[in-house]
């Protein structure tokens, strides 16, 4: 037998800036961002979440200016396309066959580059479709949630939803840039501000306890949906989002611990089986919830923690419970996560506020008697949990207010 053994080492590096009003004729930053693909003019075909077009609706002749403006650096291809906000882009195959569609018709090459301005699905999509024509295409993504801006735009992964199943097609494609537009926030509705806010406690208790002690004392003003703080959270929460995508060793996830989904094996599946009627964010609550009650059962943090975490969660206006979470069927979502992770169990818990563990099982028994607990104190500030725990152990605003 002979044996050859290919080896190599690829460096991934994008920048993600935080700014306002970008897409002003006179704003360099994306011009420079297309000048480092190189000297010549580039082809950019640009993809717009419709619910921003409505919002925004003279935002279509402003990316034409600008490109006018900057015709020595930047092709506009066509005119501005729009998507489908929200899970219907990343669940209707159409959607990504229209992307791939334009990408063809427009004849765009790999140092072509692909503009995706929306919500996190619309990214998704628009990502998963420059990801696989032409086996890649720089993608500047330009996320105009709080969701898109502290979470889902920063990272790696692109996906779509198929057979049922949230996100079970997709890639591992770094962008080739991020650009986070506040400005994009102030038409955004209170659901959607709040939304974002989910993953900012996510990453906190697991990654941060200053980050989580800043959310819960400014959560007051986050709730309020002031300007300085949200823009504190959006970028305090990117980072350590990044920070561990960069040096947590295993940023296209070939392993089964994925600590940044915390929460997340519940989520994904209320998400699915009430067809999207809970969203990301809210999902993602509800995940937190049910497994720091999960963690607090198993003696691995106390009540005082606890209580910190659902009174930090309910004071931003975030859900603790939804009926759906009564009728998941935990072992078959606990099954489905494992084989999203990888084939290994792998479920992220709860050893303090800014501390973690993975684990290899779930007592279903016990996941199911915390699901019970939830509802009986749903919407209560001064949750009380079941003392029988296992001995295992006026300034500027954004959204509706401005």
């Amino acid at each position: 037998m002979r044996t050859l053994e290919q080896q190599f080492t690829i460096h991934h590096a994008f920048p993600v800036y935080f700014s306002r009003n970008v897409l002003r004729a006179e704003d360099p930053l994306l011009a420079a961002l297309l000048l480092r693909g190189g000297r010549k003019s580039h082809k950019v075909l640009c993809f717009v979440d419709s619910g921003v077009l409505a919002s925004y609706p003279t935002l279509g002749r402003q990316i034409e200016r600008y490109a006018e403006v900057h015709r020595n650096f930047m092709e506009l291809c066509g005119p501005v396309l729009p998507v489908a906000g929200g899970e219907k882009c990343k669940s209707e195959p159409h959607v990504v066959e229209s992307i791939l569609k334009q990408i063809q018709e427009y004849h765009l090459c790999r140092h072509s580059f692909v503009l995706a301005i929306g919500g996190g699905a619309v990214l998704d999509a628009v990502g998963y479709g420059a990801a696989v024509a032409h086996r890649g295409l720089r993608l500047i993504r330009m996320p105009t949630t709080v969701l898109g801006q502290n979470d889902a735009g920063v990272g790696v992964k692109n996906g779509v939803n198929a057979f049922g199943r949230k996100n079970f097609v997709g890639t591992f494609a770094p962008p080739f840039a991020v650009i986070n537009d506040f400005d994009f926030l102030d038409t955004l509705p209170p659901q959607d501000l709040r939304a974002g806010m989910a993953e900012a406690v996510k990453v906190a208790l697991i990654l941060d306890r200053q980050f989580f002690n800043y959310l819960f004392n400014q959560r007051f003003d986050l709730a309020a949906f002031r300007r300085q703080p949200m823009e504190e959270m959006i970028v305090r929460c990117a980072a350590l989002h990044m920070n561990h995508i960069g040096t947590g060793g295993d940023p296209f996830e070939t392993g089964s611990a994925r600590p940044l989904d915390f929460g997340h094996w519940s989520a994904h599946k209320l998400e699915e089986i009430t067809c999207g009627l809970v969203s990301h964010g809210e999902a993602v609550a509800i995940g937190i919830a049910l497994d720091s009650l999960y963690s607090y059962h198993l003696q691995m943090i106390g009540e005082s923690e606890l209580h910190r975490i659902f009174m930090l969660l309910a004071d931003l206006g975030l859900p603790l419970y939804h009926p759906a979470l009564a009728v998941l069927d935990i072992g078959c979502a606990l099954g489905e996560f494992r084989e999203h992770l990888g084939g290994e169990p792998a479920i992220t818990l709860l050893t303090g506020i800014g501390r973690k563990k993975e684990v290899d099982r779930i007592d279903t028994t016990l996941m199911a008697r915390c699901v019970e607990e939830l509802r009986q104190h749903v919407g209560a500030k001064n949750f009380s949990p079941s003392a029988d725990r296992e001995t295992a152990r006026t300034v500027p605003v954004y959204g509706e207010l401005n």
